[in-house]
C-alpha cells in the first residue's frame, strides 16, 4: 500500500513562477547525471519543459531501464512509475512526485476485484480456456495476476497484435481495465456484436447470462479514461460542419461511437507522428489529452490543430505533478534523501514482467 503524500513546505507554492523554474534549473545541473526526468505526454508544459525523455509510459520504462542513472523521477502516474520500478536496476530508485498521482481507470479494476470475476466467469463459462489481457494503464498487481494466469500486457499501439495472439491460444479473452480499447480492437478485428460482452462491475457474472458469456468471445471489463470519456459524437459532427476538411484523430480509449465516425485513431505516439507528417495548412481535431492538443498546436503554427472538444479535457491527476513537487523532490535528492519511491515487491514484479515479456515477444 502506497504511502501518503507528504505535505510540503507552502514556499514550494507561494513563490512566483520563474522563480520555481530558476530553482529548478539549478538543482538540475547540480544532480547532473545522477538524475533522469521522465515526462509523459499529458504532462503540463511547465514541468515538461524539463525532461529528459518524453513519451508514452511503457516507452519511458523501458527506455530508463537502458541509463544508469540512480535516480529516476517519473512525471507521471503512479501505475507508470511502478513500471518504471519493474524494469529499472537494481540501482536506479524511481520517484513520483506526488503521490497522489493515479490513474482511476487503473482503479475501476483492482486485482481482488479481477480474482472474483475470474473465479465467477470460470464458473459460468466450465470448460473454457481464457487468455486474460490487460492494458499497460493497470497496477502491477493486476499485471502480476495476468502474467501467471498465462496472460499478456497490451498497449494502444499493438492491442490487436496481443488480441491476435490471445484468441490463438483460448477460446475467449477477458479484458482489462478499459472497455472502450477493447471493444475498437474486437470489432476491428471483425467480431460481432454478440461475440463483444461487457462484464459490469459487482453484478453476478457481471450482468450476462451464461448464453451469452458462451457465445462472447471477448470480455471487457467495465473501466474507462475518464478524460477520452468526454469526446463525445456531436463533437465530430459540430466539425465537420465547422469545416468541412478538418480530419479527426483520436485516441481509442474515446467510445466506438467516436472512434467509429473519425478519420483516424491510434497511440499517443501515432497521434503526434500522424499530425507531424500532415501537410502543411491540414486542419486537425484532436480527441486527446489537452496538454499533448496544445503542444502540438504550439510545435505546428502552420497547420490548424485543434482539441475535438470544447471544453478542457485534462488529466486532473497527471496535472498533480506541478513544478513545486518537482523541485521538493530534487531538493530532497540534493540533500541526500530519496522522498516518494515507488517500490513494486519482487513477487509482484515476477509476475507482470511475465506479462510485459510475453507482450514483448508477440510479433
Amino acid at each position: 500500500m502506497t504511502n501518503p503524500q507528504t505535505e510540503i513546505n507552502e514556499k514550494y507554492f507561494s513563490a512566483p513562477e520563474d522563480e520555481i523554474i530558476a530553482r529548478i534549473t539549478k538543482r538540475r545541473g547540480e544532480l547532473g547525471d545522477r538524475l533522469l526526468i521522465l515526462c509523459h505526454h499529458y504532462q503540463q508544459e511547465a514541468v515538461f519543459r524539463f525532461a529528459d525523455l518524453t513519451g508514452d509510459s511503457l516507452k519511458l520504462a523501458r527506455l530508463a531501464a537502458e541509463r544508469d542513472n540512480p535516480f529516476i523521477i517519473f512525471c507521471g502516474v503512479h501505475l507508470m512509475a511502478e513500471g518504471a520500478d519493474m524494469l529499472s536496476g537494481p540501482k536506479q530508485q524511481v520517484i513520483l512526485p506526488d503521490l497522489r498521482a493515479g490513474c482511476p481507470m487503473a482503479d475501476m479494476a483492482t486485482v481482488e476485484q479481477i480474482e472474483e470475476a475470474w473465479n465467477d466467469l470460470a464458473a459460468a463459462a466450465p470448460g473454457t480456456k481464457v487468455i486474460p489481457v490487460t492494458y499497460v494503464n493497470s497496477s502491477a498487481a493486476v499485471k502480476n495476476f495476468v502474467g501467471r494466469h498465462g496472460g499478456s500486457v497490451c498497449t494502444s499501439s499493438n492491442a490487436r497484435q496481443v488480441l491476435e495472439w490471445a484468441f490463438a491460444r483460448g477460446d475467449k479473452v477477458f479484458f482489462f481495465p478499459d472497455e472502450h480499447l477493447g471493444r475498437n480492437t474486437s470489432v476491428a478485428m471483425g467480431l460481432d456484436n454478440d461475440e463483444i460482452v461487457l462484464w459490469k462491475r459487482g453484478e453476478e457474472n457481471g450482468g450476462n447470462s451464461a448464453e451469452a458469456l458462451k457465445n462472447a468471445k471477448s470480455i471487457l471489463w467495465d473501466g474507462y479514461c475518464t478524460v477520452h470519456m468526454q469526446f463525445q459524437p456531436e463533437h465530430v459532427e459540430q466539425w465537420r460542419e465547422k469545416d468541412p476538411g478538418i480530419k479527426i484523430i483520436v485516441h481509442p480509449e474515446c467510445r466506438h461511437e467516436v472512434v467509429g465516425i473519425s478519420d483516424a485513431d491510434g497511440s499517443t505516439e501515432r497521434i503526434i507522428n500522424t499530425v507531424t507528417d500532415s501537410p502543411t495548412g491540414s486542419h486537425w481535431a484532436v480527441g486527446t489529452e489537452i496538454n499533448l492538443v496544445k503542444r502540438l498546436a504550439d510545435r505546428f503554427p502552420d497547420k490548424e490543430i485543434h482539441s475535438l472538444s470544447p471544453f478542457q479535457c485534462l488529466c486532473s491527476t497527471m496535472y498533480r505533478i506541478k513544478p513545486g513537487y518537482l523541485l521538493w523532490v530534487m531538493d530532497n535528492l540534493a540533500q541526500g534523501r530519496v522522498v516518494n519511491r515507488i517500490t513494486v515487491d519482487e513477487d509482484t514484479a515476477k509476475g507482470a514482467r511475465m506479462a510485459l515479456e510475453r507482450m514483448l515477444g508477440i510479433k
